[in-house]
């Protein structure tokens, strides 16, 4: 079993390993949410196999260990194992011992899990004095049956700052990540971000913060990330992660209602003069600002971001059935399909609202392409 803190990358890394040992090799499925029944657990690997689902799960039950050991599967991976109930334990030790029997076939078996601090998820479960529990804990690794990955260290933030300057270097020329290693790992190991003060980076903080500068930065026409930059991302991440974004129409910003707010009757006569002293110039900055923006207001929207090569696995797209995907910016969609076996998504023009359309498309969530069915 693989512990890691949320955020910290497992289901990247799973993805990765899949995609460079190769499927059916190894196996990886996610488990199932609110359904304890051995048959959700089963139904994923008959799919990861790209098997149908036809027939009564007691008759298809007896066949797959048989179908695993045809593919020449190694491994079984099982994403968010935290969820695991004792049924899907229980067949998955079915599942294996039917393997070592009928086949002669060594099934290795990864569970995936997340959890904070020392806690190890279902290890209660394991350690309970059963035959059932005694027998699943003797297949478990011998030297290491329990393994927990750590965030990073400050030298690690580093070498992904380093790693991520190669794929970003087309748009920004100059960027150089690595000149704020530093005060990113500070930020980034703060005590609403590292509650448990591990003194660790998780990477999807660190992802989210880069990520949210050079989309800033790019939309300054800039070629470089500035530490400016980088901390007004970090305090969106820690100190306004929670704010509620009150989202009502083009109504006045918050700057104008704080300023209209103030009335005569609320100041102090011996504070009027100082008061008004110093509201005059924001005032007249208000109206500069605004003069500023009707002059510049461009007569074509501005272009999104996101665009170029979709690392969307090509074999799941054709079997999906649906060529319609989401940017993950802007939220425009548009129908691919593969050139020389690559999906782009063309340069476009950012939308100005949210799309309300309820058609199923390939959207991205944390990093990881799926059909959506809304």
């Amino acid at each position: 079993m693989i512990v890691a803190d949320p955020g910290s990358g497992k289901t990247m890394s799973i993805r990765d390993l899949v995609e460079t040992t190769g499927a059916p090799a190894i196996l990886a499925v996610t488990c199932r949410k609110n359904n304890d029944d051995e048959q959700a657990l089963g139904d994923q690997l008959f799919t990861a196999l790209g098997l149908k689902l036809g027939g009564h799960w007691r008759t298809r039950k007896p066949k797959l260990m048989g179908q695993l050991h045809q593919y020449g599967t190694k491994l079984i991976v099982v994403d968010d194992a935290h969820d695991l109930s004792l049924q899907h334990l229980m067949f998955l030790k079915e599942v294996t011992d039917q393997g070592r029997l009928q086949y002669n076939h060594r099934l290795g078996l990864c569970l995936v899990a997340a959890g904070r601090g020392t806690t190890i998820p279902l290890k209660e479960i394991l350690d309970q004095p059963e035959t059932m529990w005694l027998q699943f804990r003797r297949r478990m690794d011998k030297l290491e049956p329990f393994c927990r990955i750590t965030g990073h260290t400050s030298e690690e933030v580093r070498e992904v700052l380093a790693t991520l300057e190669t794929p970003y270097r087309e748009l920004f020329p100059q960027l150089n990540l690595r000149q704020w290693s530093g005060i990113i790992y500070t930020w980034l190991t703060h005590s609403l971000l590292d509650p448990t003060n591990s003194g660790r980076a998780t990477m999807d903080n660190l992802m989210k913060l880069v990520t949210t500068a050079l989309e800033w930065t790019y939309e300054d026409g800039q070629t470089d990330v500035q530490e400016e930059t980088l901390e007004r991302a970090a305090e969106l991440l820690m100190l306004r992660r929670d704010t509620f974004r009150i989202i009502d129409g083009a109504g006045p910003s918050v700057d104008e209602q704080d300023a209209a707010s103030i009335s005569p009757a609320q100041t102090e006569p011996g504070n009027t003069k100082k008061e008004s002293q110093a509201l005059s110039p924001t005032l007249e900055q208000m109206s500069d600002h605004k003069r500023e923006q009707s002059q510049k207001q461009p007569a074509t929207q501005p272009k999104c971001a996101f665009f170029g090569e979709v690392p969307i696995d090509l074999e799941q797209f054709l079997e999906s059935g649906v060529s319609l995907v989401q940017c993950p910016d802007c939220t425009s969609t548009s129908a691919l399909s593969p050139h020389k076996g690559i999906l782009h998504f063309k340069p476009h023009k950012r939308r100005k609202r949210r799309s309300t359309s309820t058609e199923p498309r390939w959207v991205r969530r944390e990093m990881i392409w799926a059909v959506a069915n809304f």
